[in-house]
């Protein structure tokens, strides 16, 4: 981690951002205390969304039709 100071800071900043760059940490000190972190930049992780398998997949049949005809012949009466 390199420090540095506010106004070395605002004259070599395109050099603390190729730093920053190259993976290091940059910290900015005012008056020898530190203030503020330049880190290099991680993108958040996107989550996948809802529903992404979406018409993937048939639709199921009506739950009243399941095993419709093995009731019927079950209670069919044979005259």
């Amino acid at each position: 981690m390199h420090q540095v100071n506010i106004h070395e800071a605002k004259t070599h900043l395109s050099r603390l951002v190729d730093m920053v760059a190259q993976g290091q940490t940059v910290v900015i000190a005012k008056a020898g205390k530190p203030i503020a972190k330049l880190e290099p930049y991680v993108p958040a992780r996107t989550r996948q969304r809802l529903g992404f398998l979406q018409g993937c997949f048939g639709s199921p049949a009506p739950v009243k039709d399941v095993g419709k005809e093995e009731i019927e012949a079950m209670f069919r009466v044979t005259e």
